[in-house]
């Protein structure tokens, strides 16, 4: 895979738009985006899991569901979540203004909102930014259309890649956002991802929630899972060449170009999480299976504990054996062994001999890794997580102020 530059526009036959329109409180910047493929595009979907659910979600479960569409609107600033039957009004509004601008049926149109939730849609605002959306569309969008979907986020998200098929070359880019509240269970976030090549909607679900379950679902910030999550995948077939079937060598090739696309961008999240000084991986070995190695990391990676102790540079390696106790895995404690970088801080299930000072320099960069072994077996798993500081305090206690 080579990567390449242009977000969701880089794919052959996509063009995209970012515009502001006042959605974000006192704030002149970009809050509404649009993604369209100039044809009709296979699509597909992950979604949070929150009971919660913001009404757009339910939208594109049914669009996802039945599997072709042909444009992603996505405002920031307000997530239209906990809006009642208004919420969901308002989702069929924004689909039809959209539509209508592209003559499109409103089915083939998917709606993403993000921001602050319990608050109704400005709809006046939403069809200034779907018309000035459409005006601005461009096959070199993708930029605005990344800046247009953050809300706490300093820096836009975006990534393409192009692969090498049997038959010649295709494309794959995105767009991505979220800073806070993000989980792994389906990270809090919205991506938007394009793809030029031609694959029907069972085999691109399957790639999608093979990706997302290898990155969006492997992060966390501050262990917070929003309303309004959604991974959301269109193919357009533009590239040429015939449909990718599973089992074959283009589809593996595409497959894995997908899950790296997905885990670069769920790492660009981590970087960029509220506050955050510090990017750490957390890499579980010796597990019985791999199932329970993700369990174990998650849990470090989800320690408020552990999290304010990265944000401290303080090597306190107790942290982490504790929440490895209590990840809901049953191991030997006295094979536990736990490294910062290549500095071992405990070795099969007490202390080891390490100079402390050391230990910290390694979690004084802005990014480390820290390894553990369960000793069990051949399981393993990789979760990304950052420090928790001062910072994200700050930023969400006043968030809606």
């Amino acid at each position: 895979m080579m990567a390449i530059a242009g977000g969701v526009t880089a794919p052959k036959g996509y063009r995209a738009a970012g515009v502001a329109v006042g959605i974000k409180p006192n704030s002149a910047k970009l809050d509404c985006a649009l993604v369209v493929s100039d044809v009709p595009s296979i699509v597909a979907g992950v979604f949070t899991t929150n009971v919660m659910k913001a009404p757009c979600i339910a939208w594109n479960q049914q669009v996802c569901a039945r599997g072709m569409a042909q444009a992603a609107f996505i405002n920031s600033g307000n997530a239209n979540a906990a809006t009642g039957d208004r919420g969901l009004a308002d989702v069929k509004a924004t689909a039809a203004l959209v539509a209508a601008g592209l003559n499109l049926a409103p089915d083939r149109v998917c709606v993403c909102s993000t921001g602050v939730i319990g608050v109704p849609l400005p709809m006046d605002r939403i069809g200034n930014g779907v018309r000035g959306c459409l005006e601005s569309l461009s096959p070199t969008g993708g930029g605005d259309a990344a800046r247009a979907i953050m809300t706490t986020d300093l820096v836009p998200k975006e990534r393409a890649v192009e692969m090498p098929l049997s038959w010649g070359k295709a494309r794959l880019g995105a767009i991505a956002k979220g800073s806070g509240m993000i989980a792994p269970n389906m990270a809090t976030m919205i991506c938007v991802i394009t793809t030029d090549v031609s694959v029907a909607a069972g085999p691109l679900r399957d790639a999608l929630r093979k990706a997302v379950d290898a990155s969006f679902n492997r992060i966390c910030v501050d262990n917070d899972m929003s309303t309004s999550d959604a991974v959301l995948c269109f193919a357009n077939g533009q590239a040429g060449g015939g449909a990718l079937a599973p089992g074959t060598e283009d589809y593996e090739t595409f497959s894995a170009a997908l899950t790296g696309l997905c885990r670069d961008l769920a790492q660009d999240l981590v970087r960029d999480g509220e506050g955050a000084t510090k990017f750490v991986e957390i890499a579980v070995s010796g597990a019985d299976t791999n199932e329970n190695a993700q369990k174990t990391a998650r849990a470090i990676a989800t320690s408020a504990l552990c999290k304010t102790a990265f944000f401290g540079q303080d090597p306190n390696w107790g942290r982490i054996a504790c929440a490895a106790g209590y990840s809901g895995v049953a191991f030997d404690p006295a094979k536990l062994s736990i490294w910062i970088e290549d500095i071992q801080l405990m070795r099969d299930g007490a202390a080891a001999a390490f100079v402390e000072a050391e230990a910290a320099a390694c979690m004084q960069r802005p990014a480390f890794r820290i390894r553990v072994s369960l000793g069990d077996g051949p399981g393993e798993a990789t979760y990304w997580t950052c420090d928790l500081s001062h910072d994200y305090v700050a930023i969400n206690a006043d968030y809606r102020t």
